[in-house]
């Protein structure tokens, strides 16, 4: 199942079509989680920047050096304790006093990182991450600034609240997901649903070949797009160029077959009035090449049907008429027949012949049997079945075998028949790229096996 489906042009073309949709839909889901992370991210920072200067436009020194003001940044988380928004004002030269801080920071205080290890830059500005209050992730942002003449300097902190970002960012992630994933859903399923309709019309010519196949119709029929057109067309060329071949070999074979009639039944009648054991000589090969010309054009029209794709025969009636036919011509015979054993089976072939090649056999079969014989018909696989014929009489050995089936060769002369039978029967299986196969018998007897081509489907014959 796994090797079908990895053989199937449906499967490849939507399992690559709805890779790359996927593919597609996460690259971009990417790319877009990444530019709002981005994005989010330069908005916090701008925000603590612009509310780094409108603290230090807030804050004053007095005469004596003591830091002063009262600081409004306009964001109430600015007030609200362990919001994870902090501001401080903190002296950076030894001439400057006092602390101012927010509302939310209290008496609290937020280590700042060594200068050394986060330096300010050409700006005098720096910014780094800190853990807040409440273990938040906090960004801080950093300057100090000369705030008179006197030289008095302060440091100004504004902190904000990272988590809050990131959560911002996850939560973006998230609905993402949700929607890319509606999206590639709906993309891969209209993508099935195309692919499917597009490759319909190619589903509809196996159904016509199918039924050229099994006989149920002569062409490929039906509308189809263009791309397929040819193919069809093609295809119906060559059931037709088929077919003139089958209707000339046929009709070549009956035009030996009555070319040949008229001078063996010359030789048949002059053979009658010569008489005596010369004319018996000349009767009996005149007949014996009446056999052979028969044979021979059997075998070329099998050859011919053979190469075909229309004939099919029923197996079950086929069978049931050949056992009523034997066993009207041995009434003490019990002949054995389970129509149910049949049922479903087509054979490939035409039914003349799938009754020559049963009939011969079946036909010896009464002769050699005691009392009784079993015919069963069976499938063997998805385009094989087998036809099984037991009797209960002595048997074959294998060199009898052998030799049963040499043309024209006979194991009892005082049994009516010319030799043919065997071989007819073996070479037109072999035609139909069949098996013949003689084994021994639970009945004491012959068995015989023969497997023929399985047509699947109806329209037989």
């Amino acid at each position: 199942m796994a090797i079908r489906a990895a053989n199937s042009l449906t499967v490849r073309v939507i399992v690559l079509s709805s890779l790359w949709a996927v593919l597609a839909l996460i690259v971009v889901g990417g790319l877009i989680s990444t530019l709002y992370e981005r994005t989010a991210t330069r908005g916090f920072e701008d925000l603590l920047a612009a509310q780094l200067y409108n603290l230090v436009n807030s804050v004053t020194v007095s005469d004596t050096g003591y830091l002063s003001g009262s600081p409004d940044l306009g964001d109430l988380r600015y007030s609200q304790p362990l919001s994870g928004w902090y501001w401080e004002v903190l002296p950076a030269s030894d001439n400057t006093r006092g602390r101012l801080i927010s509302s939310s920071l209290g008496i609290l205080d937020i280590p700042a990182r060594s200068t050394s290890d986060i330096p300010f830059d050409s700006a005098y500005r720096r910014s780094y991450e800190a853990s807040g209050l409440d273990g938040e992730r906090l960004q801080v942002v950093e300057t100090e600034v000369v705030l008179d003449a006197q030289n008095h300097a302060a440091r100004f902190r504004v902190m904000g609240n990272a988590s809050i970002v990131a959560a911002d960012v996850a939560d973006f992630d998230r609905t993402l997901v949700y929607y890319l994933g509606a999206v590639g859903l709906g993309t891969v399923v209209v993508n099935v649903l195309a692919i499917l309709a597009g490759l319909s019309p190619l589903s509809a010519v196996r159904r016509s070949l199918a039924n050229v196949r099994t006989g149920k119709a002569e062409r490929l029929e039906g509308q189809f797009p263009a791309e397929i057109a040819p193919l069809a067309v093609e295809m119906n060329a060559l059931i037709d160029n088929n077919r003139r071949i089958v209707e000339r070999s046929r009709t070549q074979v009956g035009n030996l077959a009555h070319s040949l009639k008229t001078p063996i039944a010359v030789l048949v009648n002059e053979a009658a009035s010569l008489g005596g054991r010369q004319g018996q000589v000349v009767a009996d090969q005149a007949e014996r090449m009446r056999q052979q010309v028969q044979h021979y054009l059997d075998r070329a029209r099998v050859a011919a049907q053979s190469e075909t794709t229309v004939f099919r025969t029923s197996v079950g009636p086929a069978l049931q008429r050949l056992v009523r036919v034997i066993a009207k011509l041995n009434p003490a015979l019990e002949i054995q027949y389970d129509p149910t054993s049949a049922e479903g089976l087509v054979f490939a072939g035409e039914r003349q012949d799938f009754e020559e090649i049963i009939g011969n056999l079946l036909e010896n079969a009464g002769k050699w049997a005691r009392g009784r014989v079993i015919v069963t018909g069976i499938p063997v696989s998805e385009d094989r079945f087998a036809t099984i014929i037991e009797d209960d009489g002595p048997g074959l050995t294998e060199a009898q075998i052998s030799e049963a089936t040499k043309r024209g060769r006979r194991l009892d002369e005082a049994t009516p028949g010319s030799g043919l039978g065997l071989s007819i029967v073996s070479d037109m299986v072999a035609e139909y790229r069949g098996s013949l196969e003689f084994s021994r018998s639970d009945l004491g007897g012959l068995r015989v096996t023969i497997v023929l081509p399985r047509a699947l489907g109806g329209g037989a014959a």
